[in-house]
């Protein structure tokens, strides 16, 4: 098993857009092969704190979903963060 934790700090006014973004892409990275969880969190304290974390079933099926046109847009959706993705 391999755990990704994605740890996002989006700028506030792009908070939605990056949100229904991300959102969007949850349900077909769940049918990614080897995937066993991927969920879309949002910080307690600081709502512009996002996380998405991502269960994979092995380092393959993880580096496959990598180079895949899903990732892609969720980096391309990275535009709008304050910080850099950690």
């Amino acid at each position: 098993m391999i755990l990704v934790i994605i740890r996002m700090k989006v700028l506030s006014e792009k908070h939605k857009e990056l949100s229904q973004t991300i959102g969007s892409l949850i349900g077909s990275i769940r049918t990614e092969k080897g995937c066993k969880r991927c969920d879309f969190c949002q910080g307690m304290e600081d709502e512009n704190r996002l996380f998405l974390l991502e269960e994979w079933d092995n380092q393959e099926d993880l580096k496959s979903y990598l180079k895949s046109g899903r990732f892609r847009v969720l980096r391309g959706a990275m535009n709008l963060l304050k910080e850099p993705m950690k």
